[in-house]
């Protein structure tokens, strides 16, 4: 139990000392896992918006696809990054092997298929009617799929939430890409890994608790700017 209530003193301690140390962590822990979260946008929310409005050949595939991705291990995609960007791999001249880039790519890799999924799974639950009563108003294409888009934009925020939430948490492919050096590619969840190995499990747990606040911080605010888009009725005019 006295673990538990160091770990409790200890966090705290971390997040008010103003500890250089664990800021630089944290900070870094808040870029790689916000581009790793962006770039996996910026992959998946055009590949689900694209499965689930269209109909083509080969479209049940594509769906198992998405949905393997939800059990895409993270050391598998560590191994296939680490392989492409080592000395001996097809990019191995662009030197990104334990750099921060080659920790946004592994979790780009690991958020984009919670996005496609999810983002699909929103875009097929609005009636598809919406388009075609928007079309049918006079609007053009686009303006009638941004129509549909608005509809489903709470599914939309939830694959932003489900997205990052794939990414803060992860270890297994950031350690293996990142290589866990100080001052250069630690973040939270590789700083925790480190100081269990040491045997400081107080400050590994603080760590953690700290990496949690992290994420309840980020996850409430995209919940308020979701819920305030709600309350606000957001909804892009047809024509």
């Amino acid at each position: 139990m006295d673990v538990f209530l160091d770990s409790l003193r200890e966090a705290a301690r971390l997040l008010l000392s103003g500890d250089a140390y664990v800021w630089k962590i944290l900070l870094l822990s808040l870029r790689v896992s916000g581009a790793g979260v962006l770039l996996g946008l910026l992959i998946g929310l055009p590949v689900g918006i694209a499965v689930g409005l269209l109909r083509f050949p080969g479209r049940g595939l594509a769906i198992a696809i998405i949905h393997t991705g939800f059990a895409l291990p993270p050391v598998v995609v560590g191994l296939f990054v680490y392989m492409v960007f080592s000395r001996s791999g097809p990019a191995g001249h662009l030197e990104l092997l334990f750099t921060p880039a080659a920790m946004i790519i592994a979790q780009a890799m690991l958020a984009a298929p919670y996005v496609a999924g999810i983002s699909m799974a929103a875009v097929q639950a609005v009636p598809r009617d919406v388009r075609l009563q928007a079309r049918g108003l006079g609007a053009s294409r686009t303006r009638a799929l941004l129509t549909h888009l608005a509809e489903a934009r709470l599914g939309l925020f939830a694959a932003v939430v489900a997205g990052f939430g794939a990414v803060i948490s992860e270890v297994g492919a950031v350690m293996m890409v990142g290589g866990n050096i100080a001052g250069e590619t630690r973040v939270m969840t590789t700083a925790i890994v480190l100081e269990t190995r040491r045997g400081n499990f107080a400050t590994a747990l603080a760590f953690g608790l700290v990496l949690l606040f992290l994420a309840f911080v980020v996850n409430a605010l995209l919940t308020r700017a979701q819920q305030a888009r709600v309350r606000a009725g957001v909804h892009r005019p047809v024509a």
